[in-house]
């Protein structure tokens, strides 16, 4: 059978029901939500007259849910669109709709009973053909299914999303005993190709594969801290970047989860765990008490601003987060401690190195000992989790990949046990382990003896390219993804790299497509990389090549210009310099604009400032979609002047204008609060709906298939027969405009919610974007917009606060408000 999601519902309205809904609409299907019926009226709906017969009344519960999640933060709606697509109902009015959707994902109540009762419900209504998940965190899904027709049991498994759904990449697919392998198969392929997830197809075992490695190891790190008098602080800066996870380490990320519930989940898991030889952690006194005690206070976490660690506004008026003292239970002001194994660590860029040197500072003659204690608080909890995930294969996975998968995509870790094992080599640490009583599964051992060394199998440049099975007792290759063009392997062959300097490099990717890769620091644009896009330019010219593409392996595509360049010229009043790199910045841009073959762009992550202006200066934008894209520079007291201030014009302004009798004011003003705020695009959807993504751009789900798509795109421009757009005029609002625009920045600046020097900026943005000194409407040509753009961006450069804002964002990292 052919399987489509044409339509979709999710029952259940809460925090992971209503991720699941936004995520499903933000790509297009159209989603019901639905949410039990109160039980009775509020005071305030008494008092309104309201019955339980009144629709407001009956859908309270859902509309309560879904405005938690629209307002949520990191926001779960991938735009505004999106949000019409998702209907609001209840279980008892609007029950019978589900019978015209395709997939139903219930996120109920972690109650067996209460779940199959929903099913026996949906079994009467649903389509031959839809499917029925549950995204349960551990009940078993053949018991869910008990009871179910034959039909309904087919099309049933489980699709575990991780909380917040749309952030996280992995999901957790667990068929049962009776579900098709069609449905299955096509579970897998909507959830890698629609919703861009990293699957793993689970075992029914409880918790499944991430949670219940994660339940367990992270009740040893608890119970290991407690017992040897590690701080809350100290672990929390060490158990991070450090060692390859998030920054929220240990006990951000217990106060993110919520107290409450790591205390409720290990009650539970305890007893679905009988044969676990490991279960007895989760019954760890001293952590339970803990818990205990912080639940009883309302210590929950983030939701209630105090856990771990407990929000407190300063005689400033900031924020600061205080830390819980375990020893007395007194939250105080934080420490901030740099560690002498953190900064040495970093130093050391490959994390499998890494991981071998923190290990080796345990008993090394010349650590300090702060520095050997610390470290042994990574070898011990490295060590039980080693163990622990050796033990549990084959009951939770067949393939230990699986495992490495699930704690990569599911907590944001680097690397999973298995290739930390790998790096602290296999042999050794076995040895290692067995001197310390923990017992390591028997096929580890059996690895070894058939010579073996290591888990997975590397080529000549240490990329892993097969896996150790158990059945075969051999190595298996791992799948490729074709999709997936890493730079090392466009850069392996003979003369690939055509080019290179300290910020950017010129790549063959074959086919008749260059690459421009950035690799400076944050990837700043500064002229080593404008410099690599000229060169670009004329060697396809010269027909090297037949396209380009732009893009970059790091964790943002571009932090801007590179400031301190301007902030340093400024400082020794060197403005023909300044002046210099603004023109050339805007002459390479607007060459890459009218360039006759297409360049197409690959932006993600963090797209800031110049970085923006260069994506929209390409021909295409193929994006990955958690891409965020602003133009920030009033953070620094500057305007965009890299063509930006003269794109978001042609882009957002000019079509309205076009239409006769338009009205200038709403979208100038649109604009105008955009760039002034600094308003930066929450994901690659929003960015269409604020103007930096236009029609025929494109939106990759997986981030790892963006060069290849970009590429993909390139060629088939060529093949189109790409030629570059006409140019175009730009419409200037003129004098009556400005001066709406400007005495709206004089009541933001009366009114307090401006600054001085917010509102001398705010003044040029207006003055660029009304274009300049003209009384009249008129439609004026780019480049007199440009040389606004410029000459604003240099008369903001002698400003003292200016240089101050630039400094204060250099040396912090973060905007000054002066």
């Amino acid at each position: 059978m052919v399987y489509q999601i044409r339509k979709a519902a999710v029952v259940g309205s809460g925090t992971m029901g209503g991720g699941i809904a936004a995520l499903l609409a933000g790509l297009g299907i159209p989603t019901l939500l639905l949410d039990i019926v109160p039980r009775e009226l509020t005071e305030a709906e008494k008092a309104a007259g309201l019955t339980m017969e009144d629709e407001q009344v009956r859908n309270r519960i859902v509309e309560a849910g879904w405005k938690a999640v629209v307002k949520s933060r990191p926001p779960a709606v991938l735009s505004e669109r999106s949000k019409q697509l998702v209907d609001l109902g209840n279980l008892e009015d609007d029950f019978d709709k589900l019978a015209e959707v395709d997939l139903i994902v219930e996120a109920i109540v972690e109650n067996l009973e209460i779940k199959r009762g929903l099913y026996e419900r949906i079994e009467n209504v649903r389509k031959s053909d839809c499917i029925v998940a549950t995204n349960t965190s551990g009940l078993p899904i053949k018991d869910l299914a008990e009871g179910r027709d034959e039909g309904f049991q087919k099309h049933f498994l489980g699709m575990h999303f991780f909380n917040p759904p749309r952030w996280l990449k992995l999901l957790e697919v667990i068929p049962h005993g009776g579900t098709d392998p069609e449905v299955l198969d096509f579970v897998v392929h909507f959830s890698e190709e629609t919703l861009g997830k990293g699957v793993v197809v689970c075992k029914d075992t409880p918790n499944f594969i991430a949670n219940r490695m994660f339940s367990i190891a992270s009740a040893f790190e608890m119970a290991y801290a407690l017992d040897h008098g590690y701080g809350i602080e100290e672990l929390d800066a060490l158990m991070g970047v450090l060692v390859g996870r998030p920054k929220t380490a240990i006990f951000r990320l217990r106060d993110l989860i919520g107290n409450d519930v790591a205390a409720h989940v290990g009650a539970n898991l305890y007893e679905l765990l009988p044969e676990d030889e490991s279960r007895e952690i989760l019954r760890h006194g001293p952590t339970v008490e803990l818990l205990e005690e912080m639940v009883e206070r309302k210590w929950l976490g983030n939701k209630t601003k105090v856990g771990f660690y407990k929000q407190i506004i300063n005689e400033e008026g900031k924020k600061e987060f205080w830390v819980l003292d375990l020893e007395t239970l007194e939250h105080e002001p934080p420490e901030n401690p740099r560690l002498e194994i953190f900064s040495k660590g970093k130093e050391i860029a490959d994390l499998g190195e890494r991981y071998r040197w923190l290990v080796a500072q345990v008993d090394h003659e010349d650590a300090s000992a702060e520095t050997q204690r610390l470290a042994k608080y990574i070898w011990e909890t490295t060590a039980f989790m080693l163990g622990y995930a050796s033990r549990r294969v084959p009951e939770i996975a067949d393939r230990f990949v699986d495992i490495d998968q699930a704690m990569k995509w599911g907590f944001a870790n680097e690397i999973g046990p298995f290739e930390i094992w790998d790096a602290l080599g296999v042999k050794e640490t076995v040895e290692q382990l067995t001197s310390k009583g923990i017992e390591v599964g028997d096929w580890v051992k059996e690895m070894l003896a058939s010579g073996n060394d290591s888990f997975y199998e590397y080529d000549d440049s240490r990329q892993a390219i097969g896996y150790y099975d158990l059945e075969s007792g051999g190595y298996k290759p791992l799948e490729v993804d074709q999709r997936v063009l890493p730079i090392e392997l466009l850069k392996a062959p003979d003369g690939a790299v055509i080019k290179r300097n300290a910020s950017a490099s010129l790549i063959d990717m074959g086919d008749g497509v260059g690459l421009v890769e950035f690799h400076s620091t944050a990837n700043a644009l500064d002229a080593d990389i404008f410099e690599m896009l000229s060169i670009a330019m004329d060697r396809t010219e010269a027909d090297e090549f037949d396209a380009l593409v732009i893009g970059n392996e790091g964790q943002h595509f571009s932090a801007g210009a590179n400031i301190m360049l301007i902030w340093m010229a400024a400082q020794q009043e060197a403005f023909d310099q300044i002046s210099d790199l603004i023109q050339g910045m805007q002459q390479t841009l607007m060459r890459m604009r009218y360039f006759h073959k297409p360049v197409v762009v690959a932006p993600h992550g963090m797209v800031l400032g110049g970085g923006a202006e260069l994506s929209m200066a390409a021909s295409k934008r193929v994006a990955a979609a958690e891409t965020f894209i602003g133009l920030v520079e009033m953070g620094v007291g500057v305007i965009p002047a890299g063509t930006g201030t003269k794109e978001m014009i042609r882009r957002v302004i000019n079509p309205v204008m076009r239409i006769e009798n338009a009205d200038p004011i709403s979208v100038m003003q649109r604009v105008f609060e955009q760039i002034a705020l600094a308003k930066v695009a929450t994901g690659a959807w929003e960015a269409f709906e604020m103007g930096f993504f236009q029609p025929g751009d494109r939106i990759i789900m997986k981030k790892e298939h963006l060069l290849g798509e970009a590429k993909r795109s390139a060629l088939a421009m060529v093949q189109e027969g790409y030629s570059p757009p006409p140019r175009e005029r730009i419409y200037a609002a003129g004098r009556d405009v400005l001066a709406a625009l400007r005495a709206a920045v004089w009541g933001l600046r009366e009114a307090g919610w401006a600054t001085e020097h917010d509102a001398v900026i705010a003044n040029k943005l207006a003055w660029v974007l009304c274009g300049g000194d003209i009384t009249a409407p008129d439609w004026v040509t780019e480049e007199y917009i440009l040389d606004l753009e410029r000459q604003a961006f240099l008369e903001l450069c002698h400003e003292p606060k200016t240089l101050d804002r630039l400094q204060h964002m250099i040396e912090t990292n973060k905007p000054l408000r002066n």
